[in-house]
């Protein structure tokens, strides 16, 4: 185990947390106001306040987004944080937060989110499209091709793997159904009427061979974190999640440059995160992947070693991912059936902190003790792995 590591190990917890969604899909506040609810809520959960707070991390279509909601909030951190990859953005804020409070940088940091897309047409809120004169490979090279964006990128991974290992769009189907009967549980989901594999395989071809029930929603969302030292921790409203270890992966930035199609940087985060938490994949009770679309779990199940390569197809053809399964995965509905606004990675978070807490009403998978969130972003381009427990060792 890295020195390093091992020091920081259970040195930060997560102390609160909390999520703002609609079963409507639409919510009335603007991005800035989810923000500050989501932050003030999150501190809440925690039994901390505003003034509390000295560390602050948020990822958005500025380069300043950590200053400019610091200006908002009237806040003078003493560590600012503005990292952006995208989906992934807050399992990366959570790995440079425990740095950050395991090293004395700061005591008290919030990672925010919150984008309204549904509400503004199908813009993504407080993303940002970037200088349009710069050079773009996507816009060189893809476009023009025909792949449509984000899901022609998916759609060409999910291709590649079925032409490799066989893999079939009813086994991706799986994870759509299995994922909507753990949001049947869940009141604030967007969807929750059960599915079928037959009712995913009927809904209408987006980009082959990914259908609509493949696809994320696109619905308005905002969410926050807290963490602070494992000391401070003790003394806090709710029982503390330790961050045990987290790892970041990123091999590209358009699907064009991915250099295995069927290989996600899931392939160096998971493992590095697994080993600065010093536990395997089996010792994992609840997992929260990223699901933009259903291969986006099938390709993490695989690279974080819950099943060899080629292998996840037939890994979740028998249902273990929904309730009653050996592999509890996302547990509140998912991007696929509870919510989201663009950059998942938040929600991943605050699910895994309530799972382990006990705080997850319904859907409560019995003895959560060890949790992972993996988020994704770009198109497959970064992944982050965050390990979570109940325990500040394993």
């Amino acid at each position: 185990m890295e020195a390093n590591a091992e020091n920081i190990r259970g040195k930060a917890a997560i102390v609160g947390a909390a999520d703002i969604v609609s079963p409507t899909g639409q919510l009335d506040q603007s991005c800035r106001e989810l923000e500050i609810q989501a932050i003030r809520q999150a501190l809440d959960d925690a039994g901390l306040s505003l003034s509390d707070v000295d560390g602050l991390l948020v990822a958005g279509g500025s380069q300043m987004a950590a200053l400019e909601t610091a200006a908002y909030l009237g806040i003078a951190p003493t560590y600012i944080d503005s990292t952006m990859t995208g989906g992934s953005s807050y399992e990366i804020h959570v790995e440079h937060a425990m740095n950050a409070v395991a090293h004395g940088h700061c005591e008290v940091a919030v990672s925010v989110y919150a984008a309204t897309p549904r509400s503004a047409g199908g813009r993504f809120g407080r993303g940002g499209g970037g200088d349009p004169f710069r050079p773009n490979p996507v816009r060189e090279f893809e476009m023009p091709y025909g792949i449509t964006l984000p899901m022609g990128s998916y759609a060409l991974a999910a291709s590649r793997h079925m032409a490799e290992f066989g893999t079939t769009s009813e086994q991706l189907a799986q994870i759509a159904v299995s994922t909507r009967a753990w949001a049947g549980k869940n009141p604030r989901a967007r969807y929750r009427d059960p599915i079928t594999v037959d009712d995913v395989l009927s809904s209408p071809m987006m980009c082959s061979p990914l259908h609509k029930l493949d696809c994320c929603l696109v619905v308005d969302g905002a969410g926050a974190i807290v963490v602070t030292t494992a000391e401070r921790a003790k003394d806090l409203k709710k029982p503390p999640v330790y961050c045990l270890g987290a790892g970041t992966g990123a091999t590209h930035m358009n699907i064009t440059g991915m250099p295995d199609l069927t290989v996600t940087p899931g392939a160096l985060s998971g493992p590095a995160a697994f080993k600065r938490a010093g536990i395997a994949a089996k010792d994992v009770d609840l997992l929260m992947s990223y699901d933009s679309f259903t291969i986006t779990v099938l390709l993490s199940l695989e690279d974080l070693g819950f099943c060899k390569k080629g292998e996840g197809g037939a890994f979740v053809e028998d249902g273990k991912l929904g309730p009653g399964g050996t592999l509890p995965t996302n547990t509140n509905g998912g991007g696929l059936s509870y919510c989201h606004p663009g950059m998942y990675g938040m929600f991943l978070l605050v699910e895994a902190t309530k799972q382990i807490r006990g705080d997850a009403e319904d859907r409560q998978v019995d003895g959560v003790d060890i949790a992972v969130a993996h988020g994704s972003g770009g198109v497959l381009s970064a992944m982050s792995t965050v390990v979570l427990g109940s325990e500040a060792t394993v």
